[in-house]
């Protein structure tokens, strides 16, 4: 329905279900039975009692917590922040999702040098593409499930003629046709046993190899079918192809982003990042991603703004399309003047290990060699503050950093880890201001942190487009955290040490029966001795004027469900550092930490 069309297949489903349920009842009728179907008709169109006591205290000790949350982060922000030395060249700027990870890095980056700004913007970096992976059937939508995509961008070797493109993904599609019948054939019923009595010795060197966490189990799907050496020579390709019937699409139309619309779309991106002015030598676009391996729950670990995957793909169409001469030049017509010393270089931050990794650096100039030198210094250094940091909850606290760091690298590959990291564990803060509000707090990797300065917001429309979307995304990953908590029976999907996967990502089963599952493990919540999410509803901190605010919360009804009806509370920043918060009726009330 985002996109436009038609499914009924969870209605049809259902009706399946009712059906089913029919037959069975008419089959087996008998009295006993007509009784208790009566009884359960009658308890299920019953309201849950609200007189009950014990609710009234959860109720109240719930709004405690809560509002212990609230005066915290309100006395952290209405602290004013330090104004920023704008006029003053940064060293480097680096733009990170606004994954609530990234608060953890981006504070250890900025202590390590003081002289890179970092900024916050969804992850996908304001281009709405698809991304065709070489040899696939089909594209991959890089943005966030609210967007549908404008463009499909294809991934090439570089510097490949069409016709060696073209061979090189059939001979992917190949490897990977044989992978799957191979894997069919040792797994199907007729041959699974004498497959293991004959060739299983084969297997020795990989088992243990795989079982000592020397080596991944599987390929990551985005390897899968690729020889050692051709990932690398892989990239975004933003010109169409020279001949259109090369142009392998699967009726979403040419790859590419046409030079007429390449100005419009970085001005899009550049605006909503706030990134119009005082440009640094390097511009870091930070993605994110995890590497984990026999983890179906994967894509919960990846980034939620590129639909569940890594971060890599956009942040490198974005740097490409910035360092686009026809894309400047057309930027410089719009009033954003891009310095010709500036490059923009794309990097990936991998949240298991904190190891941020830099693509495409071949292709910039020499001059800029010893700026890219100093930017993985700093990086690498960020990365140990970062894992030092998060030490603390993956059980290695106290230990030197390179014992932290070995750590975290046997997590990747150790195919028994049922918690390599914590991912979202403990969101409970979406804040939009400028960075200067949060630069001195220390918010422990619980805030989804997005730069916004409604000074050069003209019209509201960033406003407005982070009021429906990212924060709306932030609402849904904070609920699947509270809910798969405080009631994980119904809406998370117990241990992950049972679980088994269903139709591939339909949802799993916890053993061999039960209701399908589909929210979180209690291994993403508790580490077996204590939790590590604290179930608090999303608290969002908007730095800009009141009547803007209003105006959003009226046109987008959403939105103004998701205030009214408290599933977020939402807290507006004024510009001196006052703190209110949104009631029902459209009213205001000042608050502070005391309060």
């Amino acid at each position: 329905r985002l996109a436009g069309g038609k499914d009924d297949t969870m209605r049809e489903l259902l009706a399946i279900r009712l059906v089913w349920d029919a037959i069975l009842f008419n089959l087996r009728k008998n009295m006993y039975l007509e009784k208790k179907w009566k009884e359960v008709l009658r308890e299920a169109s019953v309201s849950a009692p609200s007189a009950d006591p014990a609710h009234h205290v959860d109720a109240l000790l719930q709004i405690a917590l809560e509002a212990g949350y609230q005066r915290q982060m309100i006395g952290a922000l209405s602290r004013s922040g330090r104004p920023e030395e704008a006029e003053i060249r940064a060293e480097a700027q680096a733009v990170f999702c606004i994954d609530v990870r990234s608060e953890i890095f981006r504070r250890a980056l900025e202590t390590v040098s003081p002289a890179v700004r970092t900024h916050g913007f969804a992850g996908f970096f304001g281009v709405l593409a698809a991304y065709h992976p070489l040899g696939a059937a089909s594209p991959k939508g890089h943005l966030p499930i609210l967007f549908n995509p404008s463009y499909r961008i294809r991934e090439a070797p570089a510097g490949a003629s069409e016709e060696e493109i073209g061979r090189m993904a059939e001979e992917r599609r190949q490897r990977i046709r044989v992978s799957q019948a191979w894997k069919t054939f040792k797994t199907s019923a007729s041959s699974c046993f004498s497959f293991v009595e004959s060739f299983g010795v084969l297997s020795v060197g990989k088992l243990l190899g795989d079982s000592m966490g020397w080596s991944r189990s599987v390929d990551h799907p985005d390897t899968k079918g690729l020889k050692k050496g051709e990932t690398r020579l892989l990239k975004p390709v933003l010109d169409p192809p020279r001949d259109v019937a090369a142009d392998r699409g699967d009726g979403s139309g040419p790859s590419g982003i046409p030079l007429a619309d390449r100005p419009a779309v970085a001005e899009f991106a550049l605006r909503n990042m706030g990134l119009i002015r005082n440009f640094s030598r390097v511009v870091l676009l930070v993605g994110h991603g995890s590497t984990t391996t026999n983890n179906p729950q994967a894509t919960a670990l990846d980034c939620g703004a590129c639909a569940g995957q890594t971060g890599e793909a956009s942040a490198r169409i974005v740097a490409l399309l910035l360092n686009d001469p026809v894309t400047r030049k057309g930027l410089a017509q719009k009033g954003i003047e891009i310095p010709d010393d500036t490059v923009f270089v794309a990097g990936l931050h991998d949240t298991v290990t904190d190891r941020v990794d830099l693509y495409d650096t071949e292709i910039l100039p020499p001059s800029h060699d010893g700026d890219i030198r100093k930017l993985r210094q700093w990086l690498d250094a960020a990365g140990q503050a970062t894992r030092m940091e998060r030490a603390a909850f993956l059980g290695t606290a106290g230990l030197p950093a390179p014992h932290v760091a070995a750590d975290v690298l046997r997590r990747t590959r150790d195919w028994a880890e049922v918690r390599p990291e914590w991912a979202l564990a403990g969101n409970a803060a979406f804040i939009a201001a400028p960075r200067a509000r949060t630069r001195h707090s220390n918010l422990s990797g619980r805030s989804f942190l997005h730069d916004y300065n409604w000074q050069d917001d003209v019209g509201f429309s960033t406003l407005q487009l982070i009021m429906t979307a990212p924060m709306v995304v932030g609402n849904w990953i904070n609920m699947q955290y509270y809910g798969s908590m405080v009631d994980n029976l119904r809406f998370g999907s117990g241990n992950k040490v049972l679980h088994n996967v269903v139709g591939g990502s339909i949802g799993v089963l916890e053993g061999n029966g039960g209701d399908l599952r589909v929210g979180l493990a209690m291994q993403s919540l508790h580490d077996g001795q204590r939790w590590i999410h604290e179930p608090l509803r999303l608290n969002v901190f908007v730095e800009a004027p009141q009547q803007p605010i209003d105006d959003v919360i009226a046109r987008h009804e959403l939105v103004r469900n998701l205030i009214e009806n408290e599933w977020i509370f939402f807290f507006r920043i004024s510009e001196e550092g006052g703190i209110f918060r949104r009631l029902a009726g459209q009213k205001w009330q000042e608050v502070s930490a005391k309060s």
